[in-house]
């Protein structure tokens, strides 16, 4: 997009560079794809709310898009529209920010991007909103904020859930931080953050979780530095707790990047190996990157740039985490932008992808041997649909039931749904080799 009248990128308001990012989302980039470069564009001061405003329309986008089609004639056929429209109303219906500031500077933006003819639709829709604030806050909170794909598929998946489960998703994500034992136990960096006076909890189901109740810099957290913890979802710490003993054992973390289960594996157990393979070399940098951090015992890790689908094991192995590749559904409330990436089509790819990769790696497995299969998706078809095909075709494949006060039991395996305060989607399925 380079209108010809559009000033450089430094002088363009900050809704301006919402609405480019915005643009890009829409136009099938990720928003971690674009985001160091965009932000870069931004004054410090302001990046706090331009970071807000982004991921705010992002998570509402289906929202702001379900209360708009009512004020057009025409459907909207053109995304710079889309974007100024619904920048504009979640600034009126979602944030504190004085609605005549929210309404001047996002049709400034349209302006100063070289969209002059559509600023006045967008000066009066967001006028007429301005005018009935409350009845519209209520239609934006009776929306699903889905695409139609997706909630067809959630309200088949899960229809006595589907209700609560859409709101959940609209919501912003606990932080969440995995303490490592081996530096810290939680009930001491309880404390610490008490002498802090940062306020935190407990987490429900991990031992090592404590959910953060306030944000800021992570980094500038006590014991950050030294590696004290990492930031991980507290149903993604549940992994580590549902595998056997790993002391001595050849252990493979497949599809490993960033490696947070990688690191919780080394806190919790000391592996004969393990071998941490992951096909995207620029993600497997942040794994060594995350275990030097954790000042964990490194000998006999090996971290390699490899594709699940055909990588052999040197010698036979003991347990493998196969985290695979999937839609994504589960954490959609730290990355909004899944909203409008995922395509209905992409579900029958992944599962097609995940078909493979449990295939190679199972015969990598030894008899006896652990596979723990998890996804972060709340999808069936990537999650039971997926495991009954997979015992199905294996006779020498047992499922060892997981039996635990969280999530929901499956035919095979358990699902954890998105919840408030609490953790993301997740799935997992714990399977034994028994020839």
């Amino acid at each position: 997009m380079n209108p010809s009248n559009q000033s450089s990128a430094k002088n363009l308001n900050l809704r301006a560079q919402v609405i480019k990012t915005l643009l890009a989302v829409q136009n099938g980039q990720s928003l971690s794809s674009v985001l160091n470069q965009h932000i870069n564009m931004v004054s410090e001061r302001d990046r706090g709310l331009y970071h807000e405003l982004t991921l705010g329309c992002l998570r509402q986008w289906y929202s702001l898009k379900a209360i708009t089609l009512p004020l057009l004639t025409k459907p909207l056929d053109n995304e710079a529209l889309e974007s100024c429209l619904y920048l504009g109303l979640y600034q009126i219906l979602c944030t504190r920010i004085p609605v005549h500031a929210a309404i001047s500077e996002t049709v400034n933006a349209a302006k100063q991007l070289g969209f002059e003819p559509m600023s006045g639709l967008v000066n009066a829709i967001l006028r007429r909103v301005s005018r009935e604030t409350a009845e519209f806050e209520t239609a934006l909170n009776n929306t699903h904020g889905l695409p139609s794909w997706l909630f067809k598929r959630l309200k088949k998946d899960w229809p006595e859930q589907v209700g609560p489960l859409c709101q959940a998703l609209k919501q912003v994500a606990p932080l969440t931080l995995r303490v490592n034992e081996r530096q810290v136990s939680r009930d001491e960096y309880l404390d610490i953050l008490d002498e802090e006076q940062i306020d935190a909890r407990e987490c429900e189901f991990s031992d090592v979780g404590i959910v953060l109740r306030q944000t800021g810099n992570i980094t500038l957290l006590p014991g950050f530095e030294a590696g004290g913890f990492s930031v991980q979802d507290e149903h993604a710490q549940l992994c580590a707790t549902l595998l056997p003993d790993l002391d001595g054992k050849v252990v493979v973390d497949a599809c490993a990047a960033p490696g947070g289960k990688t690191a919780h594996i080394l806190e919790r157990f000391n592996p004969k190996k393990l071998i941490a393979i992951d096909q995207d070399p620029k993600r497997i940098v942040r794994i060594g990157e995350n275990l030097e951090r954790l000042a964990l015992n490194l000998d006999n890790v090996e971290i390699l740039v490899a594709d699940a689908t055909t990588w052999q094991a040197q010698e036979p192995v003991d347990c493998i985490v196969l985290d695979a590749p999937c839609s994504a559904t589960g954490v959609i409330r730290r990355h909004p932008d899944i909203r409008l990436l995922r395509q209905s089509t992409d579900i029958a790819q992944t599962v097609a992808l995940q078909q493979q990769i449990l295939q190679q790696m199972w015969q990598q497995l030894k008899v006896g041997g652990t596979l723990l299969y998890i996804t972060c998706s709340i999808l069936k078809a990537e999650n039971e649909q997926q495991m009954i095909k997979f015992f199905a075709e294996h006779p020498n494949a047992k499922e060892i039931k997981i039996a635990a006060d969280w999530g929901i039991e499956q035919i095979h395996g358990r699902q954890l749904l998105p919840s408030d305060q609490s953790g993301d989607g997740f799935y997992y399925c714990r399977i034994q080799k028994i020839a």
